[in-house]
């Protein structure tokens, strides 16, 4: 098994219309196509879809070592509402320590504008994934 495939594990982030496009050693990007679904009633991406997009890329970024690797902390701020079409999550840890660790995502538009900003703090647990963790390059 290999990182995407046991992220397409994450009946959350599938329901939400969440596609994982690439992984790395601390990094990962994903995108969803703005439908229906993810609108507020003002007419506009919901925060909550906002979120989620981010701490799904989040989370592919910090368990990209392989061992369990869970949120206990984290935050979103929200510059600019979209409507319509592709939003991309990019996420990139900042800092990795065996226990702990910080990442940064930001979220953008099909014209790679910056819609929000994310920063999440990640525990480590001493639980081994079933994939091998990716090297750095």
């Amino acid at each position: 098994m290999d990182i995407k495939t046991f992220f397409e594990n994450d009946r959350f982030a599938k329901n939400a219309g969440i596609e994982l496009i690439e992984a790395g050693n601390g990094y990962a990007k994903v995108s969803m196509q703005v439908k229906d679904m993810h609108l507020n009633g003002g007419n506009v991406v919901q925060g909550g879809a906002l979120f989620t997009l981010a701490d799904f890329a989040f989370a592919v970024a910090v368990n990209s070592h392989a061992k369990l690797t869970l949120s206990i902390q984290s935050s979103i701020n929200i510059f600019k509402s979209e409507t319509a079409g592709m939003l991309f999550a990019e996420a990139r840890e900042v800092f990795s320590h065996s226990k702990v660790c910080n990442c940064q995502v930001d979220i953008t538009n099909e014209k790679g504008e910056l819609i929000a900003t994310f920063t999440g703090t990640g525990f480590r647990k001493d639980i081994k994934l079933p994939f091998d963790a990716i090297s750095e390059k």
